[in-house]
């Protein structure tokens, strides 16, 4: 899932040792912000925005695994 930071500065608040979680993909919608919690190495933790450029269809895509799973599970097949 590519993602652009809302503000490029936050590029700079992840350290190499930091987990990121994406949350709100559920909800994923074409122009919509995705939520994005960093959890620091020394515990805390912080949230920032992210955009994305996927088209309804590729939403699709992307929740069935696949344009081919998609198209399998449209078909039944």
């Amino acid at each position: 899932l590519a993602l652009t930071f809302v503000d490029p500065a936050d590029y700079d608040r992840i350290g190499e040792e930091d987990r990121i979680s994406i949350t709100g993909l559920q909800d994923l919608s074409p122009d919509s912000l995705v939520q994005i919690t960093i959890s620091h190495s020394d515990g805390s933790s912080s949230e920032i925005s992210a955009k994305h450029t996927l088209s309804e269809d590729q939403i699709e895509w992307f929740e069935a695994g696949s344009a081919l799973n998609l198209i399998k599970q449209r078909t039944g097949n």
